[in-house]
């Protein structure tokens, strides 16, 4: 039976991707060496890190001035590096679920935090909206989509300060104007790689300008100046991202990805909305992620959550529990997501439905 991958992260891949770094695992561009041994200072390695660079900036329409970097640790280590390099007396965050939550307790530890706004009150089912950055803040960090809540910011937000901004989940989902970031920051295994490596775009005139000293490998310089070669990067996972990248150009680039995003997010949030048994956690559709489809059973079939789990997955679909602080399903979109996967995800909800 073929499967149908929702999972949240690490997540789908296209089959372009896998395919290729199977192949790589056997023979590394014809070097007769598997990518999981081949030394990373090699001539061929070295290929594949200037081409994903490259990618990133091109499909991302990235300007002169920035670098972009593969990075360990995940988006977690951002979190403290972030303000490590930009922090000098103030930040501004925004607060819309758990990993914003995460990384304003890091920014915490070198300086002065304005949280400007907050959706906790609701469980985070809402961005908010009417808040203002201080114009005197080194920068302002947002999460651009939440994944365990599933709402999402779709526009570069305009403020008089430099942006910080996640985006974990929903890189490569739509245009960016980069100008207007100082760092993009983005754990791979949502819509990129498998998970270790994360990408990270850094604005050159943004870094030195802190006072305190900083440890080699948290300074964001050391691998610029070393075009994330300083230490051992993560090989496997880069050459897979790299592969992503190669398909995403292939089948159009960042408008076209953005276009069947929508598609797919559209088809399922008018499932959930026109149904008797379930309904969305997100009330308002402009706040609603198209990478995360968040849903749960209406009250009165609230008992009907395992058997609608068991039901989905006798048809091949995997990865739609919900996180646990929300309950209920969560659908990941993501990129590699085929439509043929939606349709089947809203044929069982329509069957289950007519069931009961």
């Amino acid at each position: 039976m073929k499967k149908h991958n929702f999972y949240a992260g690490p997540s789908i891949l296209s089959p372009y991707t896998i395919k290729n770094t199977a192949d790589a695992v056997i023979n590394f561009a014809d070097t007769g060496l598997s990518i999981l041994e081949v030394s990373h200072r090699s001539k061929e390695f070295q290929a594949v890190m200037d081409e994903a660079q490259a990618l990133v900036k091109e499909l991302l329409e990235i300007p002169e001035g920035y670098h972009v970097l593969f990075l360990g640790g995940g988006a977690s280590l951002q979190f403290a590096m972030v303000p490590f390099n930009l922090l000098q007396t103030k930040a501004a965050y925004l607060d819309t679920g758990v990993w914003a939550h995460k990384a304003i307790k890091e920014a915490k530890l070198f300086g002065e935090v304005d949280v400007v706004a907050s959706s906790e009150d609701r469980n985070y089912n809402y961005i908010p909206r009417g808040y203002k950055v201080p114009d005197d803040a080194d920068y302002f960090h947002y999460t651009t989509n939440n994944t365990i809540y599933g709402t999402e910011i779709r526009k570069d937000p305009d403020t008089k300060v430099r942006l910080v901004a996640d985006m974990s989940s929903d890189i490569f989902s739509r245009p960016v104007d980069v100008a207007k970031y100082d760092i993009i920051y983005a754990g791979a295994q949502k819509n990129l790689a498998p998970a270790g490596a994360t990408l990270v775009i850094v604005r050159e005139d943004a870094l030195g300008k802190v006072t305190r000293p900083i440890p080699t490998m948290l300074n964001y310089k050391t691998h610029t100046d070393k075009g994330s070669m300083f230490n051992t990067p993560p090989v496997l996972p880069i050459y897979s991202a790299l592969q992503t990248l190669r398909y995403y150009k292939e089948v159009g680039g960042i408008k076209e990805l953005e276009k069947r995003d929508l598609a797919k997010a559209a088809k399922l949030y008018e499932a959930i909305d026109s149904s008797r048994i379930f309904t969305a956690t997100v009330p308002n559709h402009d706040d609603r992620s198209i990478m995360n489809v968040c849903f749960v059973l209406r009250p009165e079939y609230a008992d009907q959550e395992k058997a609608f789990m068991d039901f989905a997955t006798s048809k091949g679909i995997v990865g739609i529990k919900g996180h646990r602080s929300v309950g209920g399903f969560r659908a990941s979109l993501y990129n590699a997501l085929p439509m043929e996967s939606v349709d089947v995800l809203v044929s069982a909800m329509k069957e289950f439905e007519a069931k009961l």
